[in-house]
């Protein structure tokens, strides 16, 4: 959530938000303080949140993790579903023994980008990710270990009994029943009763947090090639739904806290004693 936090607020206050500030937003959703601090501080420990005073302590986003966010934004925003023509990329690796626990990086990185394992060392997701793969690995550090091709499946079986064999459609399909159960009555609720900012936020960072995960275990398959009536574009359907009503609440509440720790932060700052005129 804290990530979440810094996503929806941060790129907007020129990528710094005070520690006071998100710790407060984080008891609005119910952490205590110093579980607050202490998440942020692993984060710190690994490269995620920068220590930067801006007249007071607080964090701003690494390079890397802006670059992530970008690319996240699109996936999740603006995740559009291949078609068969758009063809497939495929990511074949191998890598020495001694570097073993590089095969442990590069398989968690195609996994997280969506790629199913086709065999073993050739992963495979639909080509319309073959530029995000592609930056991905370099940032890493991966790309040595790597060759990446694009194509059409030619021969020699049929396609849509491969595709639960490289990917658990069935775990997928549950993440997704999961969320429409859990927030379909949400929808209803707020569209009956608009929610105040501060009750948007309480629903939409948790949310967010929650759906940022599924558009990467689902990277966009066919509908050809899925099970009839596949949930995920009616979760898909309901997120957007929910994302362009509670968004602009959320962020209004969220700056407000932001905007309100500085004034108290400046309202407390002693007053500088006038200079006296010597006569």
């Amino acid at each position: 959530m804290i990530i979440t936090i810094f996503g929806l607020c941060a790129r907007a206050e020129g990528n710094w938000l005070s520690t006071a500030s998100v710790v407060a937003l984080l008891t609005d959703l119910g952490a205590e303080p110093q579980a607050a601090r202490s998440s942020i501080s692993r984060l710190k420990r690994r490269g995620v949140l920068l220590s930067a005073r801006n007249g007071n302590v607080g964090y701003s986003l690494s390079e890397s993790t802006l670059e992530v966010l970008a690319e996240g934004d699109v996936r999740i925003f603006k995740h559009d579903r291949a078609s068969e023509d758009d063809g497939w990329v495929l990511a074949v690796f191998s890598i020495p023994e001694s570097e073993r626990d590089k095969r442990y990086t590069l398989r968690s990185a195609l996994t997280r980008l969506g790629f199913g394992n086709a065999s073993p060392g050739v992963w495979i997701a639909p080509a319309t990710l073959a530029r995000e793969t592609k930056k991905t690995l370099e940032r890493r550090g991966l790309s040595e270990y790597v060759d990446m091709f694009t194509g059409q499946h030619y021969a020699f079986d049929d396609l849509r009994s491969k595709i639960p064999v490289w990917w658990d459609l069935d775990e997928l399909a549950r993440l997704y029943t999961d969320f429409l159960q859990q927030y379909r009555p949400i929808l209803y609720r707020t569209t009956v009763t608009p929610p105040t900012p501060h009750e948007a936020f309480q629903i939409y960072v948790p949310m967010l947090t929650e759906w940022r995960r599924l558009p990467y275990r689902d990277p966009g398959l066919p509908l050809s090639l899925l099970p009839p009536a596949w949930n995920g574009e009616s979760a898909g359907a309901l997120f957007h739904e929910l994302n362009e009503m509670l968004f602009p609440l959320a962020q209004k509440h969220a700056l407000a806290v932001i905007h309100g720790q500085r004034e108290k932060r400046e309202a407390s700052k002693p007053a500088r004693p006038k200079r006296v005129r010597e006569l």
